[in-house]
């Protein structure tokens, strides 16, 4: 049976780290703090793979051990993290492609939660 307060806590860490993520790759495009910091930034990763090493336990406790699952839920959330922060930033526009692959991504999320 699927425990929801560790698929919880694993997807709130699995967003914290996808927006960290975000921004630590394209943070050079927004700062330039970040163009001449670049070793620096580069570092961060150690705390990213911390809380994503993590999310990706407490989503396959939350899963009864099964890793394919927390897999999709994870890129799910990063397809989601990243096409808001791209609009966001860069003002991007969600076109129609960009928009089916959102919705499959939900779709994706959704069967790996709710299926039984």
């Amino acid at each position: 049976m699927i425990n929801l307060s560790l698929l919880l806590i694993g997807t709130i860490l699995f967003l914290l780290s996808h927006i960290l993520i975000f921004y630590q790759i394209n943070g050079q495009f927004i700062w330039e703090i970040f163009q001449k910091n670049i070793i620096l930034v580069s570092v961060t990763g150690i705390g990213i793979s911390y809380i994503l090493i993590q999310a990706t336990k407490f989503t396959v406790e939350g899963f009864n051990g099964l890793l394919w699952p927390t897999r999709f839920l994870a890129f799910g959330i990063g397809m989601l993290v990243y096409a808001l922060l791209v609009n966001y930033h860069f003002s991007e526009a969600i076109t129609p492609k960009v928009g089916v692959s959102l919705l499959l991504s939900l779709i994706l999320i959704a069967v790996q939660v709710l299926w039984r």
